[in-house]
């Protein structure tokens, strides 16, 4: 296997370990590139610090879109489809890493990979936070090191805009007009009974509306139009979950809400809903009360509502009582 710089680059090393097919590609902007790679340690052992095929999806990224990693761009687009290559990275290039990183992986696991992170850039959330959650990505924050790339370039459509954009290459303006079209979606297979797609449509929007808030300054006008935004998009995305029986996602995201604003009576009564149907009664009673208090129109509804869990824990008392005498 021959090794070389790759021209024009340096701190970048190239081995070939598998020739690809067919001439090179173009790569214009807008180009995806669909890849699978393999991220190591430059140590004797070769550790392996990520791996996309244990997430059973290969990587896309897009030319000319900014893709934090700006190297992978530059590795990617010397290679021929098919082709599968060794890349050397000098620290200068690799710094950051562990962000990207902790991305993906959030990505992996179905998370906003923006979720916790405060107004500020990426280095910014690096240092103030002083953890990724993962250990080994936390070490090379703390020492930024050459790491080795191994990448399988798989695909490369080059028909510029023609794919459905993905969150992180819109524009801000891009990402706002497609919230009303995602929560429209939304209402429309609610009103279908497919809650779990309506859900899915929900999140797409609020994921669009955090990272454009990520990019405001907290208490601009800016900032609090979106922020107001994110609230129905949230209740609606829980009453799917109530509707699915995923209670502790209610509970999570409603008190993430009522968190922030004290006085979403609909945070409170999806909340009580949620608490109801896991049987936490002091909890339960709490927020529908709360719920009559802040509103008192709805007094009917929760006095209705306390009752029906009154009744449902008369019949959990008799059941679990004939279930213990029949043992």
């Amino acid at each position: 296997m021959e090794e070389t710089y790759l021209l024009n680059y340096p701190g970048v090393k190239k081995k070939i370990l598998a020739g690809g097919n067919g001439p090179m590609p173009h790569f214009p902007p807008g180009t995806k590139l669909v890849f699978h790679f393999q991220t190591l340690l430059d140590n004797f052992e070769r550790t392996v610090i990520d791996d996309s095929r244990k997430a059973k999806a290969p990587m896309e990224i897009f030319v000319g879109k900014m893709f934090k990693m700006e190297v992978w761009e530059t590795l990617l687009t010397s290679m021929r489809i098919g082709e599968v290559a060794e890349f050397w990275c000098d620290a200068v290039h690799t710094g950051l890493y562990p962000i990207v990183s902790k991305g993906m992986r959030l990505i992996a696991q179905g998370k906003d990979p923006l979720e916790g992170q405060r107004h500020t850039c990426g280095m910014g959330n690096m240092f103030h936070y002083n953890t990724t959650g993962w250990p080994e990505l936390d070490e090379l924050m703390r020492t930024p090191q050459a790491l080795i790339f191994i990448m399988e370039l798989i695909q490369v459509t080059s028909y510029p805009f023609s794919y459905k954009r993905e969150s992180w290459i819109m524009d801000k303006d891009e990402k706002m007009k497609e919230v009303p079209s995602l929560h429209l979606q939304g209402n429309a297979l609610v009103r279908q009974g497919r809650f779990r797609e309506a859900a899915k449509k929900y999140q797409e929007a609020v994921v669009l509306l955090r990272i454009v808030l990520s990019k405001e300054m907290p208490g601009d006008e800016d900032y609090i139009a979106v922020d107001r935004l994110i609230t129905p998009l949230v209740l609606n995305y829980c009453q799917c979950m109530l509707e699915l029986e995923e209670y502790y996602e209610v509970l999570e995201h409603t008190s993430d809400l009522i968190h922030k604003h004290k006085d979403c009576v609909k945070a409170y009564y999806k909340r009580a809903k949620a608490h109801a149907a896991v049987w936490n009664e002091k909890e339960a009673k709490r927020d529908f009360n709360m719920v009559a208090n802040l509103d008192i129109t709805l007094a009917p509804l929760v006095h209705k509502e306390l009752r029906f869990l009154a009744d449902r824990l008369k019949e959990k008392y008799w059941e679990e009582k004939e279930k213990y005498w029949n043992c």
